[in-house]
């Protein structure tokens, strides 16, 4: 029987099954063998691993790289556009008004007398001293350079200084053409060298510039009267309404040139800076940044692009528009829409300016903080930071507590929610889109009453103050 055990249980008598028949001494070479081959595996599968994480981290730290090589140049595109780009407008403000005649004066061949560097600063063209010469620079500094000779007006158009005015010449040194760029109306200087006469600052308001006295100075308004309907004194008595600092972006689309209460029915010129992140840029909304843009530069400036809007079309609020078919614009070539992706990009680059030390009082301004968004409850719609509402900024001309006149003249019939930041760079020519308010103290005023606020005087110098510091 004990036989027959060891015969049911081979192992008793060390013996093994055919297919693992290997001497116990090499037992541990096998598992060691084993083990060199499990560790190779997970080696070789984590190198692998490793090397996609390297290739994903290469294709991400190329693709990143990729946005930043693309973001500068177009940057540096928009900016460009921004202050000499005039989209073939030339076609307008030389060939049809003919206004470069009366830049240059009778010296050569022009009409007039003239336009002197003293008159343009007068109606509120800007000087880059940047752009000037070292030498030049001197001889003005020493009086040698004659401000009342409008060819040195034509001599600063052709060193790119006079901020958004761009000019074409003849050999003999006469105006060929001249156009506009975004510049003229939303740009000025720092007044460092001169009243007018300073380093470049974009997207400021030009609260100097009177467009309406500049566009009078044409020699053929043909093509505005012909435009309106109307005759030329009309039109003149119109421009000159507007006054330094504004400009009626709607006048070709309904050709109303007064309110009902004969005031001129032109709007401040807005900054545009501070523009990241808010949704509707004008005053009476309309569109973003490139819908804007693209009006402006079609049907504002007269350049040479596409323009689509079908509100346009409405005859009865826009009856100039609709009947000179500006809902549907259509050149060849489009010299307008392929830069309105860099132009935008670099206005939202243009940050709001902070305000310079000592502007305000800085105790009263934090505690005008505390009553913007508390008893004043102005954060309520001037949401920080980009101090309008994220989302639609629109409101009834109802809500606001005024009349309805500007608001009526855009497709949506309400008043957006204008940003607050940069504000002091703007008080010039007084506050809303009309300027009806001459001072922010009048602003806080008006809404203390319109909303029962009960405000002490010294809450509402608070709050001006913290208005100033933004």
């Amino acid at each position: 029987m004990h036989e027959d055990r060891r015969k049911a249980n081979p192992l008793a008598n060390n013996d093994v099954s055919p297919l693992v028949r290997v001497p116990l001494a090499n037992l541990g070479k096998i598992v060691a063998l084993l083990i060199l081959v499990a560790l190779s595996l997970v080696y070789v599968t984590e190198r692998s691993r490793a090397q996609q994480r390297v290739a994903m981290s290469q294709e991400t730290d190329g693709f990143d790289s990729r946005i930043d090589r693309n973001a500068l140049p177009v940057l540096e595109d928009g900016k460009q556009i921004f202050r000499f780009d005039t989209f073939g407008d030339e076609a307008f403000w030389g060939d049809t008004l003919k206004l470069h005649r009366a830049i240059e004066g009778p010296k050569f061949g022009g009409v007039g007398a003239g336009i002197s560097p003293k008159t343009a600063l007068a109606v509120g063209l800007k000087v880059d001293m940047d752009a000037l010469p070292a030498d030049l620079v001197d001889k003005i500094k020493q009086g040698q350079v004659n401000l009342d000779d409008p060819a040195t007006t034509l001599a600063l158009i052709k060193l790119n200084s006079v901020l958004g005015v761009q000019g074409q010449f003849n050999q003999d040194g006469s105006l060929k053409a001249m156009g506009i760029s975004c510049a003229l109306c939303h740009s000025t200087v720092d007044n460092a060298f001169a009243p007018g006469i300073g380093h470049r600052l974009d997207g400021w308001a030009n609260r100097d510039l009177n467009v309406g006295a500049i566009i009078s100075l044409a020699p053929d308004l043909s093509a505005v009267t012909g435009l309106l309907g109307v005759d030329e004194a009309t039109v003149k008595k119109v421009l000159a309404a507007w006054g330094p600092g504004k400009f009626d972006a709607e006048l070709f689309l309904d050709g109303k040139g007064f309110r009902p209460d004969g005031k001129s029915a032109a709007t401040l010129i807005p900054p545009a800076f501070g523009l990241a992140g808010v949704n509707l840029h004008t005053w009476t909304g309309w569109g973003g940044i490139s819908h804007w843009n693209a009006f402006v530069a079609n049907l504002e400036m007269h350049g040479k692009g596409t323009f689509y809007d079908p509100r346009l079309n409405d005859a009865v609020k826009f009856p100039v528009a609709a009947r000179a078919g500006f809902a549907n614009v259509r050149n060849n070539p489009d010299l307008i829409s392929s830069k309105l992706p860099a132009l935008q990009l670099y206005q939202l680059g243009i940050s709001a300016p902070t305000p310079p030390d000592g502007s305000f009082n800085r105790a009263a301004a934090a505690r005008g903080k505390a009553l913007f968004s508390g008893q004043a409850n102005c954060a309520q719609c001037h949401v920080p930071p980009t101090f309008t509402e994220p989302g639609w900024n629109m409101h009834t001309p109802a809500e606001i507590g005024i009349d309805d006149f500007q608001a009526k003249r855009s497709p949506d019939e309400r008043y957006r929610t204008s940003p607050l930041k940069g504000l002091w760079t703007h008080q010039t020519g007084g506050f809303y889109h009309d300027g009806r308010f001459a001072t922010l103290l009048d602003v806080v005023n008006h809404y203390n009453n319109l909303g029962g606020l009960n405000l002490t005087e010294r809450d509402k110098r608070d709050l001006v103050e913290y208005l100033k510091s933004l």
